[in-house]
């Protein structure tokens, strides 16, 4: 790597306010703010939207989309193709 032109690589917190959630990585992001974490040192802490803690993807509340009613709504409305 080039020296000078890359930003430092250090152990940065990203914390889930909405679902109470945090976890320690690296990271080259900055943060003013920091935290005392679990080990007794501190870091950055950057604070995020969605992690896998709320994202409803990870956490089994997704919505199911019915493509059943869908199809039935679009066959009504533009009628059924023949054919098959």
């Amino acid at each position: 790597m080039k020296p000078g032109i890359h930003p430092p690589y250090r152990p940065v917190v990203f914390r889930d306010r909405a679902a109470g959630f945090a976890f320690l990585t690296r990271s080259t992001m900055t943060s003013d703010r920091t935290i005392e974490w679990e080990d007794g040192n501190t870091y950055p802490v950057v604070d995020v939207e969605i992690s896998s803690a709320s994202h409803p993807f990870y956490t089994g509340k997704a919505r199911l989309v019915d493509t059943a009613g869908r199809v039935e709504r679009f066959e009504r409305r533009y009628g059924r193709r023949e054919g098959r």
